[in-house]
């Protein structure tokens, strides 16, 4: 079976869910291009796997100024890119019973990181991504953007209920300028056994990269589901939430009946 991406982008791949999805690619006949903070892993994952098959570039998805720059570098030097996975992402605990002990600074580099460095991303990328027959922009999400049930982290449920929205409309702007050939898919994960629990992360942890699912079961699940053609995939808890019927379904069918609804509300406000 041919590769469902020649080429992709994986942001975020210096460990986790990003590291994995792209040794995974690359055992499919993906060729990648690896993304991070961290030089010395993106080295090896490319001594690892094979320049012919992979190559790193170091950059840190935190400074927005530079992602217009980052996009044309990649772009120009990778015309044949058709695929970009948005992946980097932090989780943080934040204890409001003591707002002194919260620290506004890594919130906010939460929100930058989770949330406004995909819609960054999103915005530099679109215009190379239009040019392909077929391509795809793939969130890696959470289950917690649909249901905040994990209150220790309210600003990372935040970040990714925000990105969901963001998606959603996104996608329907594109379907409806004609623009459809460009595919964006938000996959909702499980907790995941990766660093984002680790002690370093979240101190108050112990363990916590041992927490949920193993990287490789879902690894394997979630290629399995991108070769299905869904718009949008839950793997583990999530997955009766966007079952017919399920909450995130009837959200979804709203969210169809509000467009149309508020666009003809809006019509005769518009400028023509």
């Amino acid at each position: 079976m041919a590769p469902i991406y020649r080429k992709a982008l994986i942001l975020g791949a210096t460990s986790g869910i990003g590291e994995a999805f792209a040794a995974k690619l690359i055992s499919e006949g993906t060729h990648v291009i690896v993304v991070g903070r961290r030089e010395d892993r993106l080295d090896a994952f490319v001594q690892t796997h094979g320049s012919k098959k992979a190559i790193s570039h170091a950059f840190d998805l935190s400074n927005l100024a530079a992602i217009p720059d980052f996009a044309r570098t990649i772009t120009r030097a990778h015309p044949d890119l058709d695929c970009v996975v948005v992946n980097a992402g932090i989780q943080r605990a934040f204890d409001f019973t003591a707002p002194k002990a919260v620290d506004l600074s890594q919130l906010d580099l939460e929100v930058t990181t989770n949330y406004t460095s995909a819609v960054h991303i999103t915005t530099a990328f679109l215009p190379h991504l239009r040019t392909k027959d077929r391509a795809h922009l793939i969130f890696v999400s959470a289950t917690l953007a649909l249901i905040p049930s994990l209150i220790r982290t309210p600003n990372y449920c935040a970040s990714k209920a925000a990105l969901h929205a963001f998606i959603m409309a996104v996608r329907q702007q594109l379907v409806e300028g004609g623009q459809g050939n460009v595919k964006l898919i938000e996959v909702f994960p499980p907790a995941v056994q990766t660093e984002l629990h680790d002690t370093k992360h979240q101190p108050d942890l112990v363990d916590g990269g041992e927490m949920g699912m193993p990287l490789d079961q879902y690894t394997e699940t979630m290629y399995e589901r991108l070769q299905s053609g869904l718009d949008q995939f839950a793997i583990g808890p999530g997955e009766g939430l966007l079952k017919e019927g399920g909450w995130e379904d009837q959200r979804q069918k709203l969210f169809q009946e509000g467009n149309v609804t508020i666009q003809k509300s809006l019509s005769r406000f518009l400028k023509k």
